[in-house]
């Protein structure tokens, strides 16, 4: 059952992010920092893809996908076509590997040291949730208050 509620909510948060992007009116603003906006939405994005296809899709999709998490930070200008295939790949990469999680494995010990303290599968998912709703909420925040000055 949890597995279920958890396929929604990446998806629906997965949809959401993709839509969030897709509504830029001016592509350059996705990269755009002022003020005290460090991160641009666009390093969000890449952010969020890394986290996922690194926690659950090469963990649990074995997918092979390496992570290079300084990227995500330091990559600009990226086109929003090549960002929202990047999270349909995610999408699909986070169905997979959940597709093949029983309940039990949620019980399971976490396989990577990610915090201070070893946790079990399902607090890591639980807080990959929570992870990409933060950001997402970023991201929109970042898109109504930066995409306005075209």
């Amino acid at each position: 059952m949890l597995i279920e509620t958890l396929k929604k909510l990446f998806n629906r948060d997965l949809n959401m992010l993709k839509f969030e992007i897709e509504s830029y009116q001016n592509e350059t603003n996705l990269w755009k920092i002022e003020s005290n906006i460090s991160n641009s939405a666009g390093n969000l994005c890449l952010h969020l893809i890394g986290n996922l296809n690194t926690y659950i899709g090469a963990q649990f999709g074995k997918t092979g996908y390496i992570r290079n998490r300084a990227l995500e930070f330091s990559l600009k200008d990226i086109p929003k076509t090549e960002l929202l295939s990047k999270i349909e790949a995610t999408r699909i990469a986070v169905n997979n590997a959940l597709n093949g999680i029983s309940e039990e494995d949620l019980n399971t010990e976490y396989p990577l040291l990610v915090f201070e303290n070893k946790t079990s599968t399902e607090f890591m998912f639980i807080h990959l949730t929570t992870h990409l709703a933060y950001h997402l909420g970023q991201i929109n925040y970042h898109r109504r208050l930066l995409d306005t000055k075209i």
